[in-house]
């Protein structure tokens, strides 16, 4: 009998859903996906990279930072303008992303992430260091194969 129940519970945890790695989250080829273009992400936002970030991005990416205000509304060509500034004004850079919860629908998904970043930020009177975290959701859809940002970077 206690054979039995060995080879039943090894075969029940061989037939459990894999995870990604530090998540409870099923690693299909969709999360995996999803998962995998947020660490690139995170990758090129710690080498300060604005063109591997800007690529992250889809054409139709559009950001309204949930506001009802236009003057902070980001889109592709903008985030391409600003962000190069932007990071040019970051003395140092660490970003961490814990990936909470994808939920994906056909050629759409939404990640909810817990990020912590900590920076110093270049100013007129000198370095001032920054620390930021929040929970978020990152918007992403699957063009020619491949998971791109279409809102929250």
């Amino acid at each position: 009998m206690t054979k039995r129940l060995a080879l039943l519970l090894a075969l029940a945890t061989a037939c459990a859903a894999r995870q990604l790695p530090g998540t409870n989250i099923d690693d299909t080829r969709d999360n995996r996906g999803v998962f995998e273009a947020i660490q690139q992400y995170v990758q090129a936002m710690g080498r300060r990279d604005a063109a591997a970030v800007v690529a992250l991005a889809a054409p139709d990416y559009f950001d309204d930072a949930a506001t009802p205000a236009p003057e902070d509304d980001v889109d592709r060509a903008t985030l391409a303008r600003t962000l190069p500034e932007d990071l040019a004004k970051v003395d140092a850079l660490k970003l961490e992303i814990q990936v909470r919860k994808i939920e994906v629908q056909g050629d759409r998904a939404i990640a909810e992430v817990f990020y912590d970043g900590w920076y110093r930020v270049k100013t007129a009177t000198g370095v001032v260091p920054r620390r930021d975290s929040d929970v978020h959701r990152m918007h992403l859809r699957k063009v020619d194969g491949r998971w791109l940002f279409t809102a929250g970077l």
